[in-house]
Formats: structure tokens, sequence, C-alpha cells
């Protein structure tokens, strides 16, 4: 009884008494239940909303993301619900929203969206940056196609932030290793810069020995988010020097953000060492 289950069910086919169920045990949904010394991860909380569905609805959102395998996304996140049923529990969201029955599949047994419904589904949620940023490592952790999700809001042509849908498709990179890349990319993009590759392999005599965020190879620019990780950690801090020190011996710019920096700075200091290298804007 590690996982959650249904206690009237556990009850009417004998696997507990009401004792057990109430010691050993605490509901987070109504009559849906998990061991009192179990934490309840997101995957856990998806399953015990379905069974609060009487096995009816189908995942959706981030919940129906994160079960695709996509990261950076909250634990505490509420789970999203497709079903007709607007009396939910605190944590749990439902909509109403149709679904045909090539949107759905399944993963660890739980109903889902696909993975083109549910990136058309995070396509239209303002911000268009989060939602660029979800897409990103929606596609990371499992493939789709922008053909598929068009085909979708053809199907759905009256759903709401189709407009949105439309401009974030061209922009999402699979190539983003988190949140924060994909906002300098689009920082960069959106600032009149051309679009950069991501995660750029630099090779040395057959051999791969660093690899850059994102850049334009042609010039030798590249420009990578410094997380937490490059502070704290310092091992990793030396590494990044002597790594930057490889870099430079090679011929790059790196231009290395934290998130302390100014957004017009960084555009700027990118802006600099690429017209440096020979770039003209038109």
């Amino acid at each position: 009884m590690d996982d959650v289950f249904r206690g009237s069910e556990a009850l009417r086919e004998g696997i507990l008494n009401r004792y057990q169920l109430e010691t050993n045990f605490r509901a987070i949904y109504p009559d849906v239940y998990l061991a009192r010394h179990a934490a309840p991860t997101l995957r856990t909380r998806s399953a015990a909303a379905w069974l609060w569905s009487d096995r009816r609805g189908v995942l959706g959102g981030l919940a129906a993301a994160a079960l695709h395998g996509a990261e950076w996304i909250d634990g505490d996140q509420p789970i999203e619900l497709l079903w007709r049923n607007q009396h939910a529990p605190a944590g749990i969201l439902t909509s109403k929203h149709r679904l045909d029955d090539d949107e759905v599949t399944y993963v660890e047994r739980l109903p889902v969206t696909t993975p083109a419904r549910t990136a058309f589904d995070l396509a239209r949620r303002p911000p268009i940056g989060q939602a660029v940023g979800r897409l990103d490592a929606l596609k990371r952790a499992t493939p789709f196609s922008a053909e598929d999700v068009q085909v979708l809001a053809k199907r759905h042509s009256g759903a709401r932030g189709l407009r949105q849908l439309r401009a974030a498709l061209p922009r999402i990179d699979a190539g983003a290793e988190s949140p924060k890349e994909t906002w300098l990319r689009l920082l960069l993009i959106d600032a009149g810069l051309p679009a950069p590759q991501t995660q750029i392999p630099v090779v040395l005599q057959n051999r791969t020995v660093a690899r850059l965020d994102m850049g334009w190879g042609r010039f030798k620019v590249a420009a990578e988010y410094d997380g937490d990780q490059h502070r704290t950690s310092r091992s990793q801090y030396v590494w990044d020097r002597r790594r930057l020190k490889m870099l430079k011996g090679l011929g790059w710019i790196v231009i290395r953000v934290i998130a302390e920096d100014r957004p017009d700075d960084v555009v700027r200091a990118v802006r600099e060492a690429l017209n440096l290298r020979g770039y003209r804007e038109i």
C-alpha cells in the first residue's frame, strides 16, 4: 500500500479496516489515500487526482508535461485534469475542454494528453516567454512537431490563446537546458540579434572538449547563463575558469550571464562581441 488508492475500495475489498485506514494513511484528496510516512510527489498527486475522478479524467498541462519527462516543473503545481467536474478539491484544477481520442495517450498507466496536445495547451498560456520555456522542456523530453500542434489549433479553432500559440511555436528549441537559457535566448532574439544555435560542440583534434549553451559559430561568440552551481561549488568554479581559458585560446568570446545582470547590459555585451567579429545588423 505504498501508492495512492481509493479508501472506499480498500474497505469494500477487505484489504484494510477503518482503523487501519485512519491510523496508517491520510487522505490527500477525497477518498484518495497515501501512507502517512510518504511524501506526495507530482506523479503521486497526478495518480491521486485521476483516482479522485473515478478514473475518468485525463491529466493535462504541466502534470502531463512532467509525466512525459519534462523537467523544471515544481512538485507543488496544481494537478490539471480534463474532466467535466467543477467541484475539484484544493490542489486539482479541472477543465471541460474537448479532447479527441487521438489527443490522449498513456504514461505509467495514467491517461495523459499526448505531447502535441500538451504543447497545444501550454503554448496558449501567457506570458509567452514562460510558455516557450515550458515547450522547450517538453520537446527536450519527448518529440513533438509544430505541425501536429498546428493541426490541433485548426481543430480547436475557437480556443483561447491561439495567437500566442502561433507566435510561440517557431521559438521552440529543445537545446535549452534550463528556463534561464530559454530566457537568455529569447532576450537576444527579441533585441534583434540573429537566433543563436544551442548546445554548440567545440571540437579539438576530433574530440568534443566543450559544449556552449548558445552562440554563433561563424563569429565564435557565445552566451552562457551561469546558475548558482557556478557560485556555490568550488570544483565547478575551478573547472569553469579552466574551460574559459581553453575557449579563449581557441578564439571564442564567451559572454557569461548571471541573475543580477541587467538585460540591456547583456544585449549590449553580446552585440559588441558580435560586431567585433564582423557581424553587421541590416
